[in-house]
């Protein structure tokens, strides 16, 4: 099945944390295909929140699996875990998000498991490397696909602040 993951933190090194959850995923039974380029973005953070709340990196990966959408999201939870993320307030800043936006074009709603992922036609900071792997995948249950809903948000650059390629291989 062909699956698109979200990945996004703002403390630490964000970057190693993705290249270490991707080489995780491909030892665990998930085919990491291609991964976008990887955006910095002002932190979304609710009214009335008075924390100076650090910019997040995001970026999508595109990967193959034989998975269930719930073992693969149990996955996702494990290897935030074990890249330090502590759950909590829903608006706490982390260094590793995994998120699963698309399973193939299935549409799933179980308790802790939404799928498309219910923010993802509000969220240019996923669209826009979503739509650098497919901007034609289709969104299930939205009868669009990802280029068509990042086209229709009234701003595209919704706080983007810088989009970074190559960042996969280690520095040095």
């Amino acid at each position: 099945m062909t699956v698109y993951i979200g990945l996004g933190g703002n403390l630490g090194d964000v970057l190693q944390a993705f290249r270490v959850a991707l080489a995780a995923l491909g030892s665990r039974g998930v085919e990491v295909e291609e991964v976008a380029a990887a955006f910095r973005t002002a932190a979304v953070v609710p009214e009335g929140c008075n924390e100076d709340v650090p910019d997040y990196w995001n970026s999508v990966a595109r990967a193959t699996t034989r998975l269930s959408p719930r073992a693969l999201l149990e996955l996702l939870l494990a290897l935030e875990a074990e890249g330090g993320r502590e759950r909590g307030e829903r608006w706490r800043s982390r260094p590793l998000d995994l998120d699963l936006l698309l399973y193939g074009d299935r549409v799933i709603h179980e308790p802790g498991l939404v799928v498309p992922h219910p923010e993802i036609v509000r969220r240019a900071f996923v669209l826009r490397p979503l739509c650098e792997l497919d901007p034609e995948v289709p969104v299930p249950n939205t009868g669009r696909s990802a280029g068509a809903l990042l086209a229709a948000l009234a701003d595209r650059d919704a706080g983007v602040l810088y989009r970074l390629t190559g960042w996969r291989r280690p520095p040095g």
